[in-house]
């Protein structure tokens, strides 16, 4: 009776049927916790977006965050509807989806297209003891500038119509990482904004930022604590910079050709 039942069962073909049933749950279950944030519900026009497929979003899974920052569940239906929810200073250049998007106010304070930026965390991030990872040098007395390395510190800024905008007052450092990651610039307007490290060419004339023209400067997203900034203001500041590199002048925005 034995042989009768299981003398004509393949065990390798079995294990490959089991094989391809187990990789198809992995890649059903993979997509839903990909699901569990940020994944868009809506498109630009707050439509239920097509790219759903068969899948249903995840259930609800909390998260206790380190150093008492409290608790996380996602997927949080309330603030991806919030989120959703903004507005978007720009319309479109045709009636047809997908089509590009035309700012219609200033695209670098409003967020659009390569300023855009993410409803990040309103906190610093922190290293593994739970301090700000990033601060100014003025708040790290154990860093010092490498021998033979030029100090930025005094340097005038000049912006990318060669106008000066200010000077660069303080570096502010990733103490973990040991790594430069913003200069700060006392501007001649008065008050002090930050630039990421990897968007300002230092040499011996000054420091200069080529994404940005001297009236923009004005308007660059500010920290609201003067020895830390949050995700969320690092987001708005890095957009703000790096979509100066499309938006700071009429010429740069229009096509080459």
């Amino acid at each position: 009776m034995t042989e009768t039942i299981f003398g004509n069962f393949d065990l390798a073909l079995i294990s490959l049927y089991l094989f391809w049933l187990f990789f198809i749950g992995l890649v059903v279950w993979l997509q839903r916790e990909n699901m569990r944030e940020g994944y868009p519900l809506v498109d630009a026009d707050g439509k239920p977006a097509g790219n759903q497929g068969p899948y249903s979003l995840p259930y609800p899974k909390t998260f206790k965050l380190p150093h008492g920052r409290g608790e996380l569940t996602v997927p949080d239906a309330e603030r991806e509807l919030a989120r959703d929810a903004r507005e978007i200073a720009a319309e479109r250049t045709t009636g047809f989806p997908g089509d590009p998007l035309e700012p219609t106010g200033d695209p670098l304070v409003d967020g659009v297209g390569p300023a855009a930026w993410c409803e990040r965390r309103d906190e610093p991030e922190l290293d593994g003891h739970g301090n700000p990872k990033i601060v100014p040098m003025r708040a790290a007395e154990e860093f010092l500038v490498a021998a033979g390395q030029r100090d930025p510190r005094g340097l005038p800024v000049i912006a990318g119509d060669g106008e000066t905008v200010g000077t660069i007052s303080d570096m502010w450092i990733d103490r973990p990482e040991m790594l430069i990651r913003y200069l700060e610039i006392e501007l001649s307007s008065g008050g002090n904004v930050i630039v990421p490290m990897t968007l300002a060419k230092i040499s011996a004339a000054g420091v200069k930022v080529y994404s940005l023209h001297s009236h923009q400067f004005a308007n660059v997203p500010r920290t609201a604590a003067p020895d830390r900034v949050t995700l969320l203001e690092e987001d708005k500041i890095s957009a703000y910079y790096c979509g100066g590199k499309l938006y700071a002048t009429k010429e740069t925005a229009d096509p080459l050709l």
